[in-house]
């Protein structure tokens, strides 16, 4: 069987949208670059597509034409290694996966604990935010809602007392578990992000939790959130302003 149908017969078992590259193939040394310009004649001949140097996925059509990859296929590789977590999607597209905007962004942003320069692919700038927390699949949820929280003032077309009223929402929903867990990973945030993950908390309720996220904030520094205190007048006492 010729190289280029052999890997035809595989690529038809990838899911629609998958992200693969020439190590997706059995092949030996000296067969690797006849692999490598195997897939490059397929994106000649509309038979697959291509992401970025060395990546390729096959395209889904749907009546509005071609679709692109989802999201995650196009940064897994930025975000998973050898199976684990070594970063996440966050910023923009969990702003809009977690209802806090209706608006889509052409800029994916990736949370990890070493950064590096931001990249292209396709029509996606990818940016990347240094998480100082240990990242595990466990606690991304956590992760990305704090950094909804971090980046508040950056939800873009949404009034502020609809982003606040939302995270409420979601934060009330969560397990106790896990929001005891958020206020040990919020302790390597900036101090504003603790504030105001504070004041969420005391408006639930969430009394203990709010204190101990109060004990880790310098009492005389003041925290810019405009309208903030329009909103909860309770956020005084957060420093909030």
């Amino acid at each position: 069987m010729k190289t280029i149908d052999s890997l035809e017969v595989i690529i038809n078992r990838f899911p629609k949208g998958y992200i693969f590259t020439y190590m997706d193939f059995p092949q030996s040394v000296e067969k690797r670059e006849a692999i490598i310009k195997a897939l490059n004649r397929m994106v000649v001949a509309g038979k697959i597509s291509k992401l970025a140097r060395g990546k390729y996925y096959k395209p889904e059509t749907s009546i509005f034409g071609v679709m692109k990859p989802p999201q995650y296929q196009i940064v897994k590789d930025l975000v998973e290694s050898d199976g684990k977590p070594v970063g996440y999607l966050t910023g923009f597209s969990i702003f809009n996966q977690l209802g806090l905007t209706t608006q889509v962004s052409f800029t994916l942003q990736i949370g990890k604990n070493q950064i590096r320069p931001a990249l292209k692919r396709e029509q996606y700038r990818i940016a990347f935010i240094r998480q100082k927390n240990t990242i595990t699949r466990e606690n991304i949820p956590l992760l990305q809602i704090l950094d909804c929280i971090r980046f508040i003032r950056k939800i873009p077309d949404t009034p502020l007392d609809s982003v606040c009223r939302r995270l409420l929402f979601i934060l009330k929903d969560l397990p106790e578990s896990d929001k005891k867990s958020m206020v040990r990973l919020a302790l390597k945030y900036p101090p504003v992000t603790r504030s105001v993950l504070g004041l969420f908390f005391e408006e639930l309720g969430a009394n203990n939790l709010a204190d101990t996220l109060r004990k880790t904030l310098n009492p005389i520094t003041v925290y810019r959130l405009p309208g903030i205190k329009g909103i909860y007048p309770s956020a005084a006492k957060w420093n909030l302003k």
